[in-house]
């Protein structure tokens, strides 16, 4: 079931990004008086298709992994003298680079809208508190503490974990301090500490920016009540229930969730004698733990059970809403924030900071996609708008076959007095399929290694 919702989800987002990419190419197109013969969703042969009163054919093909616009050009196919002034290659420089353009910035003006529907409809999120700081880690040394709510990274001010981590994930090669600033509760003043760091997340894959800071975040307390028990595992084969409780394992009391977690996950097939409460009644039962294999030599337990949702104080809860109008800006702001970030990581991959085994392929973006589609529709959206300017950024990259490759060659155009030479395009196209080609190999190659 899993396997499904995570397609469905993929050819969703996908659907949707392509659709708005092509559809801004078209749209420009068209006011343009370029003549388009045919505006795709997927690759292949169509499976829907249906032509308009302007000669348009819009198609729906069996091949869910891209789209494209094909207009009048005089390059592909011979034209007729009296279509010649609606060919693509007849129009002006600045014409073709407005409507080469407007695939990627049409997929900016989608991640805009996304989060201006957030911040409109409001996003619930918890206070970052910090539960726990690791000894002698570069937070202990700069001189965090346990209990302290975390409002700015690098100077920034940040309201949720997402924010710090975005913050963080940023500052990447960083060496020196990393200015956090910090403060007892609610009503005291933030103040700055500097934490010590060397070379911070270089070639760290994946990246874990809390973990490595030796911060843990503040959570309620969660007892060991099961929220859900899936058939077929060691938790349903045991006789475990939602509603039960986990009091001891092996004589030794249970405090926590995740007490009883790190006891499961250090237990592969070893057998466990739990102490367990239901309805006010204390049983006793035995389970062994399923075995996961994490790599040669290296397994962890489970037993296929979640736990019971547990309510956040009010205190730490935090809503971020604005208005119609201040939304605007609130979205304008985070799509930026967001493109400098994926600009910025695609250099520190380049120059070696960021591992390339953080590249993610179809099936990564499927797992992701159907992940974030289960935990509501917020994740979702959230996840569509990044992978939107994810698009626009990737597709603005002056390599050849992309939109920015196109683009550079009419710039080029524009500087000289005269289109670029053929058979230097036909050169360029070469090379930039070599180029994607071998990205979309790497990333489908580190999928399939996270999947194993």
């Amino acid at each position: 079931m899993g396997v499904i919702q995570n397609v469905l989800a993929v050819i969703v987002v996908l659907g949707l990004l392509i659709t708005f990419h092509e559809y801004g190419h078209f749209w420009v197109a068209r006011r343009c008086g370029v003549q388009v013969l045919r505006f795709s969703v997927g690759f292949g042969k169509p499976i829907w298709s249906r032509v308009d009163r302007h000669g348009t054919e819009f198609a729906v093909a069996a091949i869910p992994l891209g789209g494209y616009v094909k207009m009048l050009d005089e390059r592909e196919a011979p034209v007729p003298v009296d279509q010649l002034d609606r060919a693509f290659n007849r129009k002006t420089v600045w014409q073709r680079i407005a409507i080469v353009a407007a695939g990627p910035l049409a997929n900016f003006l989608l991640a805009i809208v996304a989060y201006w529907a957030l911040f409109v409809v409001g996003t619930t999120t918890v206070a970052p508190v910090i539960g726990d700081v690791t000894p002698d880690s570069p937070a202990d040394r700069g001189g965090l503490r346990p209990g302290q709510e975390i409002t700015a990274v690098q100077g920034a001010p940040v309201r949720s974990w997402d924010e710090i981590n975005l913050k963080l994930i940023a500052a990447i090669g960083v060496s020196g301090e990393l200015s956090v600033d910090a403060r007892d509760d609610a009503t005291a003043t933030s103040r700055e500490h500097r934490l010590p760091v060397e070379e911070w997340l270089v070639r760290q894959d994946p990246p874990q920016p809390l973990p490595s800071l030796g911060v843990t975040p503040w959570r309620p307390p969660y007892p060991a009540v099961l929220g859900q028990v899936v058939e077929g595992e060691a938790a349903a084969a045991a006789g475990l229930e939602p509603g039960d409780e986990v009091v001891a394992v092996d004589g030794a009391p249970v405090d926590d969730w995740m007490y009883f977690v790190d006891t499961v996950r250090a237990s592969p097939g070893e057998p466990l004698e739990l102490e367990v409460l239901r309805g006010g009644e204390r049983l006793r039962l035995s389970i062994t733990p399923g075995r996961n294999e994490l790599e040669e030599g290296v397994a962890i337990g489970y037993i296929g059970a979640g736990v019971e949702p547990v309510a956040w104080p009010e205190e730490y809860r935090r809503e971020i809403r604005y208005g119609p109008v201040a939304a605007v800006g609130q979205a304008v702001a985070r799509t930026g924030e967001m493109t400098v970030l994926t600009l910025d990581a695609i250099r520190k991959m380049l120059v070696g900071l960021i591992s390339p085994t953080n590249l993610s392929g179809p099936i990564t973006i499927a797992r992701v996609a159907g992940d974030t589609a289960r935990t509501g529709l917020e994740s979702f959206v959230s996840f569509m708008a990044y992978l939107s300017i994810s698009l626009a950024v990737l597709n603005l990259l002056p390599i050849p076959v992309l939109d920015g490759g196109h683009l550079l060659y009419y710039f080029v155009e524009v500087v000289r007095g005269r289109p670029v030479s053929e058979q230097i395009q036909a050169i360029g196209l070469r090379i930039g399929l070599a180029l994607v080609g071998t990205l979309m190999l790497m990333a489908v190659y580190f999928d399939l290694m996270r999947l194993w």
